[in-house]
């Protein structure tokens, strides 16, 4: 089990406020409730209007945080089924609300039934249906509609995320390859909200980068910044995992954590969320080599990143994890002096490392499989020196 440092307190005080007040919401509670339907007419065999339904769609451009303010009140409520008539025999359809919502959502009742996922612009869900109207079955008396509490959690959706704890170097990273603009400070938890930047090439392919909160030991029980930031993870297809070559530190009350043991750290608190992540490439990003003494510290832990899987063997067993971060690429890098060339290796690395991936889960659904040659390519492309650092 993870060592948990005691950061219940600072973590608390010092983000989930401020994360509130922030202009990104990724979690929106709502009632929803179908229409009631119709009455019927016994005398002439009558049906009455079917109540309208209740339904997600998921619109480019919206957010939860606009859907939230247009609402008065967070209770959806469909039309109701007209009633049956002497000049209407059957009644009309209740009026169905349709909500705008982001692409990325998934619906989730309070009772933790999933009832669906909304991932493309235009995907449509219903999530309360309206009553039937009334007939000779239901004694011509109209039926209510569904009523529940949904929850919308919203997961972004980035071709890449960048992983790491806090004031590692995330957000300097996504704005030296994007144009986003994130906020950047000298202090734990600089990234109080998610960003997403485009790092674009000159053949004008774009990829997508998720910059994430910060992870903290104990993140997968929900410490600090917890599930919030883990479940972004999810829908991306290459992690970028930022770490600082000087280590971390929380603040002066809690354990220093050298490189290496922010890397174990890291693995162990995605395995510990949700196993699968390990399947995911990734590249590892040793940032910060133009501190004091980043050469030696670099060529101290340099074969035992090399050799990771074995290393994990010789850590303590409190925080060794039993799955492996597998790395296509290690590039030490220091990001605040801006180097073209750096950047450049950077980016040329992660569009390499998501398209042989993309090759070999298409060539797998194919029922085909890698042969030699790709695996080589893979192995080749990917392979990264690590410099000699004057």
């Amino acid at each position: 089990m993870v060592v948990f440092t005691q950061i219940l307190g600072y973590a608390a005080r010092q983000v989930s406020r401020n994360y509130l007040r922030g202009l990104f919401m990724d979690s929106l509670r709502l009632h929803v409730k179908g229409g009631v339907g119709g009455m019927g007419l016994p005398r002439f065999g009558g049906i009455g209007g079917r109540g309208g339904h209740v339904y997600l769609v998921a619109k480019e451009g919206e957010t939860l945080k606009n859907l939230s303010s247009k609402l008065k009140v967070h209770k959806i409520i469909a039309g109701e089924g007209g009633n049956s008539s002497q000049t209407q025999l059957l009644g009309k359809l209740g009026e169905d609300m349709t909500i705008p919502v982001p692409p990325g959502v998934s619906v989730i009742t309070d009772q933790g039934v999933k009832l669906g996922e909304l991932n493309e612009p235009g995907s449509k869900l219903i999530v309360a249906k309206g009553g039937i109207g009334g007939c000779r079955e239901t004694g011509f008396s109209g039926q209510k509609g569904e009523a529940l509490h949904i929850h919308l959690d919203l997961k972004l959706i980035a071709d890449a995320c960048l992983v790491g704890f806090p004031n590692a170097g995330k957000s300097t990273l996504l704005k030296a390859v994007s144009r986003a603009s994130p906020k950047i400070a000298s202090y734990p938890f600089t990234t109080l909200r998610p960003h997403i930047g485009i790092m674009q090439y000159k053949d004008l392919r774009q990829i997508s980068v998720a910059d994430l909160p910060g992870l903290i030991e104990g993140a997968h029980v929900n410490i600090g910044m917890g599930h919030r930031f883990l479940k972004h993870v999810e829908r991306t297809q290459l992690m970028i995992v930022v770490v600082d070559i000087q280590g971390f530190r929380l603040s002066p009350k809690h354990l220093r954590r050298n490189c290496l043991e922010t890397i174990v750290l890291l693995n162990k608190e995605l395995e510990l969320y949700k196993p699968d992540l390990l399947n995911m490439p990734a590249i590892l990003v040793v940032n910060k080599m133009d501190t004091e003494n980043a050469t030696e510290k670099l060529n101290e832990v340099k074969p035992l990143i090399k050799e990771y899987e074995q290393t994990l063997a010789t850590v303590s067993d409190e925080i060794r994890p039993e799955k492996a971060f597998v790395f296509e690429a290690v590039l030490p890098v220091a990001l605040r002096e801006r180097n073209v060339d750096e950047i450049k290796l950077l980016k040329e690395k992660v569009r390499t490392v998501l398209d042989l991936h993309a090759e070999k889960k298409a060539m797998k659904m194919r029922g085909e499989f890698p042969d030699s040659e790709l695996i080589e390519k893979l192995k080749q492309e990917t392979m990264q020196r690590i410099p000699t650092l004057v």
